[in-house]
């Protein structure tokens, strides 16, 4: 086993850093993320979500929540004509691998290397019957993405299974095989992450970016998710905006994304009306994740976010010697000097200019999108994971509410889903449930547009 962790430590290393470059969505794209309870939490899809609304104003797309919590690729090949493709994705993103690598039956070690074997040849069959179907949409674009890991390496006495991480390398293995023969988009989470894992263990042996369950990750793993799926887009080092400004001249030596008028020089500084054409990206501080108090800004001391895609860059020359106070439509946003401004001060970090307000409002609308989206996932779950094998799929009858509540007292899973369920099943209800997500939608195209603020540059 620490065999197998050091060679999967080295290549983690090399595909972190050769990340394999997708196309990023277009506009009107509808993107459905297809895999199991790691994607019903709604997390990661959110985040990626939010940086196309921050980043992207005028590129509308849709991100759409298509995890059941449990799921195996058997039971994402089942839910594709009933719950997946009815949504009419123009992008498929597809993951599985926590569930189809087996659990508790790594308890009999002298049956490890047969439990690997089961697992990942049930897990391919299955696979390869989701690609028969899938190749019968050759207008469909199909993403592979690796499941996020099962975290075997972390100081925990709770849920360890040793060789689970052995199947689901190997699960990963023939995911990006198909991916490559099919010419399907690939996503690694699974390496990726790892490397992050082991190489914060070297200093703290019980960190991880899943959480005590080994399995989940918290709001911090679902961030550094997205950030690898952005990175794979090719993101990286696309600014929020870049300007430079020469205060002597009042002339702007450099704008990138940006827009800069009416520059005028004062006795004290410099002020001008500046325009970002995109967003910061707001960085979120409360756990998401239940029994797991992990915040997405943790996830900021790992992976170099801030410096690869939250970078709202401003730089003023030419100013006299001393301390500046910097305003932003009058308000307050920071004391600083004219070296500390001549090198560029990076305005994502501030939380208190108005557009990050801005961006926080937009985060706000997404997540109460998404806690909307979860009452229908809930709803999916009971039909798929309960009412399904009952012969009751899609049966909003009385007798079929009457069938699960009957079940509640001995299923806690199920008991957890069943006041969702009693409110997307009625049909009037669900209307309204969708036509209150399709006004969040509005909103947030209307409210992730940029606008222009007077910047003024003062010496104190």
């Amino acid at each position: 086993m620490k065999l197998f962790s050091a060679m999967l430590f080295l290549l983690a290393m090399h595909l972190g850093v050769h990340a394999q470059q997708i196309a990023p969505f277009k506009p009107g794209d509808q993107i459905v993320f297809a895999g199991n309870s790691i994607t019903e939490a709604g997390l990661y899809e959110n985040y990626i979500w939010l940086y196309y609304l921050t980043h992207f104003p005028d590129i509308p797309i849709r991100v759409i929540n298509g995890g059941v919590g449990g799921d195996v690729a058997g039971q994402i090949l089942a839910r594709l004509d009933g719950d997946l493709l009815p949504k009419k994705p123009t992008v498929l993103v597809l993951t599985f691998g926590m569930n189809d690598s087996k659990y508790f039956e790594y308890g009999d070690t002298t049956k490890t290397q047969q439990t690997i074997q089961d697992a990942v040849v049930t897990s391919k069959n299955s696979f390869d019957q989701i690609l028969t179907r899938l190749q019968q949409l050759p207008k469909l674009r199909k993403i592979m993405m690796t499941s996020s890991p099962y975290d075997e390496t972390m100081e925990n006495s709770k849920n360890l299974f040793k060789g689970k991480s052995i199947a689901m390398d190997r699960i990963a293995a023939f995911q990006q095989e198909a991916a490559k023969i099919n010419h399907w988009d690939f996503v690694d989470m699974f390496h990726p992450m790892t490397t992050i894992n082991q190489r914060e263990q070297a200093r703290k042996s019980d960190f991880t970016l899943t959480g005590p369950d080994r399995i989940h990750p918290g709001s911090a793993g679902h961030f550094v998710m997205a950030y690898l799926f952005l990175k794979n887009q090719g993101f990286a080092n696309k600014p929020v905006a870049d300007v430079v400004l020469d205060a002597k001249t009042a002339r702007t030596n450099q704008t990138q994304n940006a827009s800069v008028n009416n520059i005028k020089k004062t006795e004290q500084g410099i002020t001008f009306d500046y325009l970002a054409k995109s967003l910061p990206y707001p960085i979120d501080t409360v756990p998401r994740v239940w029994e797991n108090f992990q915040t997405q800004k943790q996830a900021l001391q790992v992976i170099p976010f801030m410096q690869e895609f939250n970078q709202e860059r401003l730089a003023i020359s030419g100013l006299d010697d001393g301390r500046y106070d910097v305003l932003i439509d009058g308000e307050h946003l920071l004391k600083t000097t004219n070296k500390e401004l001549a090198a560029g001060i990076n305005l994502a970090e501030y939380t208190n200019t108005p557009q990050y307000k801005q961006a926080l409002r937009l985060m706000d609308l997404n997540r109460q999108h998404r806690e909307l989206e979860a009452k229908l996932r809930n709803y999916y779950w009971v039909q798929y994971d309960f009412l399904k094998d009952k012969g009751l799929l899609f049966n909003d009858s009385e007798a079929a509410r009457d069938t699960a509540l009957a079940y509640t007292a001995t299923n806690i899973f199920l008991k957890s889903k069943m006041a969702d369920y009693e409110i997307v099943r009625n049909k009037t209800k669900r209307k309204d449930l969708e036509q209150q997500m399709a006004l969040i939608r509005k909103q947030l195209y209307q409210l992730n547009k940029p606008t222009s603020h007077r910047i003024l540059v003062q010496a104190y």
